[in-house]
């Protein structure tokens, strides 16, 4: 595949005008058709749902299961490069897309985001040269291993290792009884617990990266949560002090090149009563801490998630 794939060009896949893919239907799908269509590009999603919100204003939709073989061939057969709207499609899948055309993110970072134990190695791997660092936090994979968990630990928020978001898949524990008890609700999957640590506030960075390298953001945006979900984003100048701030940027930057990653990712982070940070997950897709980027921004961050699929440079978005 030769790079960049410009809006109108002749595809030498299809013999059609160059089409970008989308795996998922949802909202963040729709917003990334809607950027690229803006932009001049033909889209093709893969999604069940036949009346899925990105299906509906997308040129093509497939309707198929995320891994189901004769879906993926079809979506393939119809677009030049792929991209997924959300980190809970199956890896596999996107590796399986990968053999014919160019994806991003790539299949191992999504994975590693499925995985609260792999992202956690992960920061952990990067925390030397970033200097943030990960909360305390013990994996528990089996019945034994909750006698083994630290009473430092405690209070300490249990959370699946997998398939958690809004904050489901959590819950605190204040004691080595609690944890059993919790562990046994969650039905004994992989798990883990992190200290519960004194938090000031939570933020996040929104980082897009190119294929050869090239990184931009958007300023930290300072996040309030209300019963796990995000209701309301801050975004604008000084709205975190300037140390934390460009502490975050370099983690996520970090974070982002470790992983050799393409496209826009976004790292949340805790900033604790003494000053300091600490990295909570990452979504390697765009985040609805960056939706305000839609209107606030002379670039979003789905017009982001365009360039850097298609190989386009990719301008610095600014407020």
């Amino acid at each position: 595949m030769r790079f960049p794939l410009l809006p109108g060009a002749v595809s030498g896949h299809t013999g059609g005008p160059v089409t970008l893919g989308v795996v998922g239907g949802g909202q963040l799908g729709r917003m990334f058709v809607h950027a690229a269509q803006r932009m001049g590009y033909r889209t093709a999603v893969l999604e069940p749902d036949p009346s899925s919100p990105a299906g509906l204003v997308s040129h093509v939709q497939v309707k198929a299961a995320y891994d189901d073989p004769k879906g993926l061939a079809e979506l393939a057969a119809c677009c030049d490069a792929v991209t997924t709207e959300f980190e809970n499609v199956p890896a596999q899948a996107l590796q399986t897309l990968a053999a014919i055309h160019p994806v991003a993110p790539a299949a191992q970072s999504v994975a590693i985001a499925q995985d609260r134990v792999r992202e956690k190695a992960h920061f952990v791997q990067f925390s030397s040269t970033s200097g943030v660092t990960v909360a305390p936090y013990a994996v528990i994979e089996k019945e034994a291993d909750l006698a083994t968990v630290p009473s430092t630990l405690f209070p300490g928020i249990l959370k699946t290792a997998r398939l958690g978001y809004d904050g489901k898949g959590q819950a605190t524990v204040n004691n080595p009884v609690a944890l059993a008890q919790a562990w046994q609700k969650q039905g004994q999957v992989c798990c883990v617990l992190e200290q519960k640590l004194p938090l000031a506030a939570e933020c996040s960075v929104i980082v897009a990266r190119g294929r050869d390298g090239q990184i931009v953001h958007y300023p930290p945006q300072l996040n309030l949560h209300r019963d796990g979900i995000l209701a309301v984003t801050e975004a604008f100048e000084g709205n975190i002090p300037s140390r934390q701030v460009q502490q975050a940027i370099a983690a996520t930057q970090s974070i982002a090149h470790g992983l050799n990653y393409v496209g826009v990712l976004c790292v949340e982070f805790f900033i604790l009563q003494d000053g300091s940070l600490v990295v909570n997950e990452m979504a390697p897709r765009p985040h609805n801490s960056g939706h305000y980027s839609v209107n606030a921004c002379d670039h979003s961050q789905f017009d982001l998630q365009v360039c850097a699929l298609a190989g386009l440079p990719l301008p610095q978005p600014r407020l």
